[in-house]
């Protein structure tokens, strides 16, 4: 027969036990936020008030008692979308899962824009202001909350979205370790709302390499050159593909590359490039700009893809079910910066 003193350590185990287990991972889960800005006031709707509702997505697994601070990724969804479509068009919960990230998904404001867009025109919304100042609040808002390393922030976009993250770039490039640009336009293209649409289809009406190097010099020391991926459908016949090399071009300007200068000149030769088809037998023109080893600027051309998301859930709008995988392609950049 057990002593009493055994019966008394076998009970203070079993209960030390209860009190340490670790519990089953928790499933990932979306959270609601808002956040406002005083500089968020834009041109276009000044009656508008300046704060955005957003989504967070924490990655499966999160405990209470965690000391590491995690990776953030910002995704801005595009015209006639929502924060929820794409994050399901892009299925970006599994990155989040895999790179053990969180997501910030902005939300635009119906009554600030008509088609849903984020007013990548709107002057002061080129300029740092207006929504990029509502979107850099709600990022140092998600890292105060959440532990986010501050070094580890990297936005993305589609469409009108990737147009606000080439604002967020330039002007709060201490914000953000990388861009991935889909689909989008180089911070104040357009010269005018007035102008936006033609902009679209014809290029940029204003000279992107000087608001680029305008931009560096207002932001002093704390602005630094930040890695970019321009991704871009061939057939866009909403965004001319045009604008993937203008985001490149104002990247390189930003970095201080040598031997940018304002289009029709070329773009610099690019230190690789590689042409490979997907099993759809689209081709894919990748071009890469390095200092160092470092990157700075990427090029990916996807041949037979219009404006939509590259490899997504054809389910959702704007996605095309088709390679490459553009999340895959973001997760490569991710992983590599994170190593």
């Amino acid at each position: 027969m057990p002593s009493r003193l055994a019966l008394l350590w076998t009970r203070l185990r079993e209960r030390l036990a209860r009190i340490f287990r670790r519990a089953p991972p928790r499933p990932g889960r979306f959270e609601q936020g808002s956040k406002f800005s005083w500089r968020g006031l834009l041109l276009v709707a000044p009656w508008i008030w300046p704060r955005r509702d957003y989504l967070i997505y924490v990655p499966a697994g999160d405990t209470r008692w965690r000391f590491r601070r995690r990776a953030l990724l910002v995704l801005v969804h595009g015209c006639r979308q929502t924060a929820e479509d794409i994050a399901t068009g892009s299925r970006i919960t599994r990155l989040a899962d895999a790179l053990d990230c969180l997501v910030l998904l902005p939300k635009q404001n119906p009554r600030a824009n008509a088609w849903g867009c984020w007013n990548w025109f709107d002057r002061r919304t080129s300029a740092g202001a207006g929504e990029t100042a509502i979107l850099a609040a709600q990022i140092r808002a998600v890292r105060r909350r959440y532990r986010v390393h501050r070094k580890r922030v990297f936005a993305a976009g589609l469409s009108s979205g990737a147009g606000l993250v080439a604002a967020l770039t330039i002007r709060n490039s201490g914000l953000v370790a990388g861009a991935f640009l889909h689909s989008g336009i180089a911070a104040g293209a357009a010269s005018s709302p007035m102008t936006a649409l033609d902009v679209l289809q014809r290029g940029p009406d204003t000279d992107i390499v000087a608001i680029a190097r305008a931009a560096r010099e207002q932001g002093g020391t704390r602005a630094h050159a930040v890695p970019v991926i321009a991704v871009q459908g061939m057939q866009d016949d909403v965004v001319a593909p045009m604008h993937a090399t203008e985001i490149i071009r104002q990247a390189l300007a930003f970095a201080r590359y040598p031997g940018v200068e304002a289009a029709p000149a070329p773009l610099p030769a690019p230190l690789r490039e590689d042409v490979a088809s997907t099993a759809e037998g689209r081709r894919v023109t990748t071009r890469d700009w390095h200092e160092d080893s470092r990157l700075i600027a990427r090029l990916v051309l996807v041949e037979g893809l219009g404006h939509a998301w590259s490899g997504g859930d054809p389910a959702v709008k704007f996605f095309d079910p088709h390679g490459p995988a553009a999340t895959e392609l973001l997760r490569a950049f991710m992983a590599d910066a994170l190593q």
